[in-house]
């Protein structure tokens, strides 16, 4: 069969598990074609993927620590891209794909649905109207044509996979929000991860040590120098910070000897295995990545990131870490990276779900799903032009 992939670059997260589930479908003798920009084509690019330039449908823009979604709005609005989304359904018309996946990518969905391709949805973040509460009210107004707009992409889908442990350990759940005529296509299909942890080996790092990846963005810059700053309390404590793609490590100041600073790394799963602490934004990839590593977290959520708020708060409740905010100070932060460390039941429970994610192993039932669901789909098909 073949397979066209669009995977969102706004975080890595959508990239990651669509990687994952082309190399599972190539491994099986599936045909894989992708559809990408940014950093997330040039990884795909270098596992030797089929790769096809796509315009970028959102743009992100924040400042100190905060997540601006007017200027996100408007900065998306100006650039938006005529030819590339011509581009986009002449590639879906030219390769005819046997299904479209999307992670996050709509127009993909969109010229799939008019050449009557089936679609598959990946969703982590279906609640749309979270992010334009509160602010004002073209802002709501507007918030509302987002959900309805969404709420038909999903009446469209064959199936909506969810990428998180299912109820009552889903991560995302308070971001979900489907239509009660699609409840019936939605799939927990555990985390869908690039690389498991027993197929990994992890890096040879000094002990207790806190993997720092919440580097990306320019705006969370303060979180990075303020991990830095923490270090210096506690030499005893390991710290590896992972920058980039925004941020380089040559911008951060006063490096101890206990820091280890990476530039932005397309494999952080070594980490992940030899890591007592993951902090990051708590976007959804980078926390099934790590959970599914069984690793506790400590989360910074950016202001007015209503997806990340809603992670964290989850992480929080559910002993799976802390949330933490930009304000802390570095002596606070110290606190709670030794009570994580010193926790019991939150590696107990982190425990648990690396357990489980590897009893679900995402991106096999991801195979499975579409395999059975196509097979049924062109037997139909056939079914119905033998009798016309």
């Amino acid at each position: 069969m073949k397979f066209l992939i669009f995977m969102c670059g706004e975080g890595l997260g959508h990239t990651g598990r669509c990687i994952a589930i082309g190399k599972e479908l190539m491994a099986n003798d599936h045909e894989v074609y992708f559809g990408a920009y940014g950093y997330s084509k040039e990884l795909a690019e270098k596992e030797a993927y089929k790769v096809y330039r796509i315009p970028q449908e959102l743009r992100l823009v924040g400042s100190s620590g905060g997540f601006d979604l007017k200027s996100s709005i408007k900065c998306t609005l100006s650039v938006i891209d005529i030819a590339g989304m011509y581009h986009v359904f002449k590639m879906v018309k030219s390769l005819r794909p046997d299904a479209v996946i999307s992670d996050g990518y709509y127009l993909g969905i969109l010229a799939a649905h008019v050449k009557e391709i089936p679609i598959y949805v990946i969703a982590n973040q279906s609640n749309m109207v979270e992010f334009f509460r509160e602010k004002g009210f073209l802002m709501s107004l507007l918030g509302n044509i987002t959900k309805r707009f969404y709420e038909q992409v999903y009446t469209i889908a064959h199936a909506i996979i969810v990428p998180d442990f299912p109820s009552p350990y889903t991560v995302c759940r308070n971001n979900l929000s489907f239509p009660g005529k699609v409840q019936a296509r939605i799939k927990y299909s555990g985390p869908i991860i690039r690389k498991t942890p027993e197929k990994t080996t992890g890096k040879n790092l000094v002990h207790p040590n806190v993997l720092c990846i919440i580097g990306g963005f320019g705006y969370r810059y303060p979180i990075l120098q303020k991990v830095i700053s923490t270090a210096k309390l506690d030499k005893n404590i390991q710290y590896t910070i992972v920058t980039g793609p925004n941020i380089s490590p040559a911008q951060l100041t006063e490096i101890p000897e206990n820091v280890e600073v990476q530039d932005f790394i397309s494999d952080p799963f070594p980490y992940y295995k030899s890591a007592d602490i993951v902090i990051s934004a708590c976007g959804h990839g980078t926390t099934m990545e790590t959970l599914s590593y069984g690793v506790p977290m400590l989360v910074f959520p950016d202001r007015g990131q209503r997806e990340q708020e809603n992670n964290a708060q989850l992480i929080d409740e559910m002993n799976y870490g802390k949330r933490m905010d930009y304000e802390v100070s570095a002596d606070s932060l110290l606190k709670s990276i030794k009570e994580v460390l010193a926790s019991k039941k939150i590696k107990e429970r982190t425990n648990m779900l690396k357990i489980m994610a590897a009893d679900l192993e995402g991106t096999v039932f991801m195979r499975k799903l579409l395999e059975k669901d196509l097979l049924v789909h062109v037997a139909t098909k056939d079914g119905d032009t033998s009798s016309s």
